[in-house]
């Protein structure tokens, strides 16, 4: 067993505010440093800056337009698949579409903020986001459906590293669980205003262009985030690991600037040796012995989970017209597909409001509990959640109404309690700070393999296996999900991200 069964005391932070010594301090000491009262008594804690509570809300907005847009796909579909006519097999590719541009990005794009620095990738990600968002308003081909949808993917698959490398590496080590996954539930509150605003615009417009003033919502919100994030600072962690002190300790000062000013002097600490070692690298050696165990960690157990989150995600309107009967499975008339699309959407926002409960809970236990146990409970608590809505079709003189939202309410509340968010925690904490874009994109992109997996085959499987049989799977998908986790596990509550790696082997 590799797992390790203690999450480990978490270290008191650096009270009182002192003069850096001779060699100076690391990035991390001056971040969790809490300062003094006149007097000399410590401070309770040390509150955030107006830079990192600015950077954190830039942040955030990644994940919102995540969940946004791909649960917004789910009510768009019906009105896509009419007005484009299109088949099961491409109605599957445009709800594999974004995913498939997570799947990419998060590894071509998000890997080159390791080189090219976390702001810089920070700007260009949400640039090709608003792009991509106005060109697919406008298209009215296939292709340029499939190739937008695709864009904006890319966009959010960079988000997946960058967001969460930008707040971690800006907030006090104690306080990082709860503000990444802060910002990581935002995508819950993404999928439920995504749901929400697509049932307001078919109650409004009622019309197969109603798909496109949906996506039309987020623009401005987008550009205005494109906007802000010129104005944060570049990760003074990463410019210490390429050797630039002097940027480093002014990224620093502009990073805990507060009034009254402290800590009054930074003087950093230069890498250890030449820092080549910690600078070189690229994706081999996240399979090197030293990363092996981690890179399994943050990518095998995330792949599992996204199986059921996306695949459930974008298709839970369509499986609860056809569980609870509300489905016409000859509709042909435009107001009959949007009567059956609006009613989907509500059960699909009712239900959507657990990621909300679940990610509150996560945000509550991960410094406490710790992200391996939450993982575990999570998958198991997904596979018990999965099985009961099975049984919707399983037991069909059951209480069908009870198994299916039951079981759909079980698995979006553990799947956030758990492995949904904790995934994307561990995925950002378990790399040193060289390859941690790598590391974390990788592991970001095996996921959405998963997830463009289910996207496409479930329109397609749904019809060959039925409901049942496909979430019984999904149950198996999840308790795999906990084993590997149990076994592959290392704990990362309250553990200094400048000491991640530099163990000896």
């Amino acid at each position: 067993m590799f797992m390790e069964e203690n999450v480990p005391s978490q270290p008191d932070a650096p009270s009182c505010a002192a003069s850096p010594s001779q060699e100076g301090k690391s990035v991390q000491e001056y971040i969790d440093e809490i300062p003094c009262w006149a007097d000399g008594t410590p401070a309770p804690s040390s509150p955030l800056t107006g830079m990192q509570w600015r950077i954190w809300w830039l942040a955030t907005a990644g994940k919102f337009f995540e969940g946004l847009v791909v649960f917004m796909t789910g009510v768009a579909l019906p009105l896509i698949v009419r007005e484009f006519n299109l088949g099961a097999v491409e109605k599957g590719m445009v709800g594999a579409a974004p995913l498939l541009g997570i799947l990419v990005g998060a590894t071509a794009l998000g890997g080159l903020a390791d080189h090219l620095g976390r702001k810089l990738m920070f700007i260009l990600e949400m640039a090709l986001f608003v792009l991509c968002l106005v060109l697919l308003v406008f298209s009215h081909t296939y292709t340029g459906l499939l190739v937008f949808l695709f864009g904006m993917g890319a966009a959010l698959g960079c988000d997946y590293p960058t967001a969460h490398m930008v707040i971690s590496e800006s907030i006090p080590s104690q306080a990082r669980g709860r503000l990444v996954l802060g910002a990581f539930g935002f995508q819950a509150v993404g999928a439920l205003v995504g749901t929400a605003v697509g049932y307001l615009i078919l109650h409004k417009a009622g019309s197969l262009e109603a798909w496109r003033w949906m996506y039309a919502t987020a623009i401005i919100p987008a550009a205005l985030v494109f906007i802000g994030r010129f104005f944060v600072t570049q990760s003074p962690h990463w410019l210490v690991v390429r050797g630039r002190m002097a940027e480093a300790e002014e990224a620093t000062r502009r990073l805990l600037s507060r009034e009254p000013s402290y800590p009054s002097e930074i003087k950093l600490a230069a890498p250890a040796g030449d820092g080549k070692q910690q600078r070189a690298g690229g994706y081999g050696a996240l399979f090197s012995k030293k990363n092996l165990r981690p890179t399994i960690l943050a990518a095998v157990p995330w792949f599992l989970q996204d199986l059921g989150t996306y695949g459930l995600g974008i298709f839970t309107p369509t499986i609860l017209a056809a569980a609870i009967g509300t489905e016409t499975q000859y509709a042909t008339s435009i107001s009959v597909i949007i009567h059956n699309d609006m009613l989907a959407a509500k059960g699909a926002a009712f239900i959507d409001v657990l990621l909300i409960v679940g990610i509150l809970g996560a945000v509550f236990l991960a410094d406490r509990v710790g992200r391996i146990r939450l993982q575990v409970m999570g998958f198991i608590g997904c596979g018990l959640g999965l099985a009961l809505a099975a049984m919707s079709q399983i037991d069909p003189g059951g209480p069908t109404m009870l198994y299916i939202f039951g079981g759909f309410m079980i698995f979006n509340l553990m799947t956030n309690l758990g492995p949904n968010s904790m995934t994307y925690l561990l995925a950002g904490e378990v790399f040193p700070t060289a390859i941690r874009g790598k590391g974390a994109g990788l592991a970001a992109s095996v996921a959405k393999a998963g997830a463009v997996l289910t996207a496409f085959w479930f329109p397609v499987l749904l019809v060959d296996l039925g409901i049942s049989t496909l979430l019984m799977i999904l149950v198996g998908t999840s308790l795999a999900g906990a084993a590997v986790t149990w076994v592959f596990g290392i704990e990362t509550n309250g553990v200094n991200l400048e000491t991640v790696g530099q163990e000896e082997d």
